[in-house]
């Protein structure tokens, strides 16, 4: 392929079209699922031919688990990298989701592929492990008598949450709020440091970035 070569609406490829497939996969993936979406819709959208997204992208398959690796790559940075909240606050920011937040992309993905072979299923595992990793790390921070055991509990929570909301199409992240800030303080010794801002129960924090969740 040369740089003057054309896509299909005469739009001149070169490095953007890994970004524009990627973002026409993002649109449609979400929009319409994984499955439903095929190549050269894909590629009518991107605006690339299907020779040069398979020089970017040697299957669906790989395109699938990259979709899903550009969604939260740090793990929820804008909640656990947080320093001006406490690790209770930090625990209960997790569940700051917007209303708007689509059902979490790597449960969708899951859902769909039906292969735990599959390198997004594989991806979807090792996020939603990390997710569980960084909770049980604040928990420990926080002073929870079991961390891990909380870590779970939570988790659980956030992806209960996530799916309810998308079936019911009905907020339910308030709820399950509710129910771990009960979790969070049956499971940090009432003798554990607290810092003042502790004793409001909100974090007052800006929302989740949509994807992380």
């Amino acid at each position: 392929m040369t740089e003057l070569e054309r896509g299909p609406l005469g739009r001149r490829r070169g490095r953007g079209a890994r970004e524009r497939i990627l973002s026409a996969s993002q649109q449609l993936f979400r929009d319409q699922g994984i499955n439903r979406t095929g190549m050269d819709q894909l590629c009518a959208v991107a605006q690339v031919s299907k020779r040069t997204a398979y020089q970017h992208f040697t299957s669906k398959d790989e395109l699938v688990a990259e979709y899903l690796r550009r969604f939260d790559p740090d793990v929820m940075p804008g909640v656990f990298d947080r320093t001006d909240l406490t690790p209770r606050e930090r625990l209960l920011a997790a569940f700051e989701i917007p209303a708007s937040t689509p059902l979490c992309p790597y449960i969708a993905a899951a859902v769909e592929l039906h292969d735990p072979q599959h390198p997004a299923s594989q991806y979807a595992r090792d996020y939603k492990t990390a997710i569980a990793a960084r909770l049980t790390e604040t928990a420990r921070e926080a002073g929870a008598t079991n961390p891990e055991q909380l870590g779970e509990q939570l988790a659980l929570l956030i992806d209960g949450a996530s799916v309810r909301t998308r079936v019911l199409n009905r907020e339910s992240f308030p709820t399950a709020a509710a129910i771990a800030a009960v979790l969070i303080d049956n499971a940090i010794p009432a003798s554990s440091p607290r810092q003042p801002s502790d004793d409001r129960g909100t974090t007052g924090s800006a929302p989740v970035p949509v994807g992380g969740q």
